[in-house]
């Protein structure tokens, strides 16, 4: 029952990616006329978009393989380049899109034969092995020349058996050819796969970090704060009892400094105002600060926590930088999410000159969380200002 089924859905296979071949082939016949004309001002954007189409096939092909066979072929990551030239340039040395070309060229006469061989296989079979059954004299011409007789239809009816039981072991193997031409092609090679291992294993470290510090933070708040709040209370009482005294007034100091200086940590840790979402967060933080802030926020989905807390930690270094080194007098302060990327930009009018090569500014460690998700930190402070840091970071 099951080897049926599954001959059941290479067969609808077959005929689907047929019809996903053929205008499949076009890339590359339009590769093959782009490629030499890519010297000329009209080539080179004409392959740049091939390529680009090229970048598509895998989910174009994976549309009917995913859920027929199981074949998981990803799409190519997204272009990462901030610059249409730069974009360009990682289409043209994209392996994968030049591959995907290839496996559209192969794919069309491999699909055929297969549709062919499968549709055709189970049409004559199951008509030579049913002709017992129709056959008469005049009946001839529907397929069956070699037939003259009724009990020659039992030697008809076996050809058709065999060709029955060959036909999906036939449509097996072109399939395992398809296969083995996708995963070469359309997959990832070993190189992307280790990186995809390497950025997923970093991505549950980080949430598992995250997850780590958001229950010492609960535990600082409800377990060690709770009690030095208890213990500063408990003073009060002993001193409203005995009488003022400088020594439990000095203890009563120590504990309040103390839960200032836990606060702190706990703040440092992850900011309460990140629980209302990070653009409320971002207002607060704002408020706080020493200068006036000009806050805007377009984001068209929440950004996932590890992000969110960088992006909180990098503008609260910012304006911390703003107004204790820069000398400046207003700051602007923008977030925005479009195609796959948060960019955060920071704008203010002091005396410019910073770099994430001086010490004491903290750029130096918000270029590190920046590369730790894959993202990057610019800088642009000339002398006499204004400085603009800008911090992009993927969305996903």
């Amino acid at each position: 029952m099951k080897a049926m089924a599954r001959t059941g859905r290479e067969m609808a296979y077959a005929v689907a990616s047929l019809l996903l071949a053929a205008p499949a082939v076009l890339v590359p016949a339009a590769l093959l006329v782009a490629a030499p004309l890519a010297l000329t001002v009209v080539g080179l954007p004409l392959l740049v978009g091939v390529l680009l189409l090229a970048r598509h096939l895998p989910g174009w092909f994976g549309f009917v393989a995913r859920p027929l066979l199981g074949w998981d072929l990803p799409a190519p990551p997204p272009l990462s380049g901030r610059t249409a030239i730069a974009r360009a340039r990682e289409v043209l040395t994209d392996g994968r899109a030049w591959r995907a070309a290839v496996y559209a060229f192969a794919k069309a006469p491999l699909a055929a034969v297969t549709a062919y061989i499968t549709l055709l296989g189970t049409v004559f079979g199951v008509l030579l092995l049913t002709s017992p059954l129709w056959w008469e004299p005049n009946t001839r011409d529907l397929g069956l020349p070699a037939v003259d007789s009724r009990p020659e239809t039992a030697y008809a009816a076996a050809i058709g058996a065999v060709l029955l039981v060959l036909c999906p072991w036939l449509l097996r193997g072109l399939v395992a050819v398809d296969r083995t031409l996708a995963f070469l092609l359309l997959a990832p090679g070993p190189a992307e796969r280790r990186i995809g291992e390497l950025e997923t294993s970093r991505a549950a470290l980080t949430a598992d970090a995250a997850t780590t510090l958001r229950r010492l933070e609960r535990d600082l708040h409800d377990g060690t704060q709770a009690r030095l709040v208890a213990l500063g209370m408990t003073l009060a009482r002993i001193e409203k009892r005995l009488g003022p005294s400088d020594l439990v007034g000095e203890a009563r100091a120590t504990v309040t400094d103390a839960l200032d200086e836990l606060r702190e940590i706990v703040r440092g840790i992850h900011p309460p105002a990140l629980d209302a979402g990070l653009p409320t967060a971002l207002g607060t933080l704002a408020a706080r600060s020493g200068l006036p802030v000009a806050v805007s926020v377009d984001l068209d989905h929440p950004p996932p926590p590890d992000a969110a807390t960088t992006l909180y930690f990098t503008a609260a270094e910012l304006l911390s930088n703003a107004a204790r080194h820069a000398g400046a007098t207003t700051v602007r302060l923008s977030l925005t999410g479009a195609d796959g990327w948060l960019r955060l930009v920071v704008t203010d009018d002091g005396r410019g000159g910073a770099a994430p090569s001086l010490s004491g500014t903290g750029l130096r460690g918000l270029v590190a969380r920046a590369k730790a998700l894959d993202g990057r930190l610019d800088v642009t402070s000339p002398d006499g200002g204004p400085t603009t840091v800008t911090m992009r970071l993927p969305a996903a």
